[in-house]
């Protein structure tokens, strides 16, 4: 059978030869499905300024879906869509202007988060008015009776489950 070529972008195999692989990296297929991986890699402000420029897809608007998908010429972005991408776009160039400037912005850790969330943790414990101490199980109303439940159902019994002699640790 011989090697086989995968592409990764179009998720497919073909026989490797010279002729076969050409042929396909050239093809518009792998070309259409190599720039759509690209692009989720550009940055937020090149898609705004390429989504501003488009008209709105007639067909996208009236059905929520379009043939083309990612290649539709036309634009699949809502007015709600780009506003959320012009504030991400903003967000990203003010912190762009404040790192030029010099200002001291500590890189987020994890470490860093985990304390800001055990803080917030601790903060939201103490100002609820839960008990200390979890309220006993209790089965919900309309329940039958706990001796009707099946074992797998009925909570254990005050000293834990006897365990079989076999079955033991130690």
């Amino acid at each position: 059978m011989g090697k086989r070529y995968f592409c990764d972008y179009c998720d497919r195999s073909f026989q490797d030869n010279l002729h076969n692989r050409k042929k396909h990296l050239n093809g518009v297929q792998h070309l259409r499905a190599k720039r759509v991986w690209y692009d989720l890699f550009r940055d937020a402000a090149a898609i705004l300024q390429e989504e501003q420029t488009k008209k709105p897809c007639r067909k996208f608007l009236q059905t929520g879906q379009c043939d083309f998908g990612s290649n539709c010429r036309f634009s699949h972005m809502t007015e709600q869509d780009l506003e959320k991408l012009s504030a991400q776009v903003q967000g990203e160039q003010r912190s762009k202007e404040l790192r030029q400037e010099g200002a001291d912005i500590p890189p987020g850790t994890i470490e860093d988060w985990l304390d800001k969330r055990a803080k917030r943790l601790s903060v939201a414990q103490s100002n609820s008015a839960l008990p200390e101490k979890p309220a006993p199980f209790q089965y919900p109303p309309g329940w039958p009776p706990v001796q009707d439940l099946p074992p797998s159902l009925q909570a254990p019994p005050p000293g834990g489950w006897p365990v079989p002699p076999g079955l033991q640790w130690g």
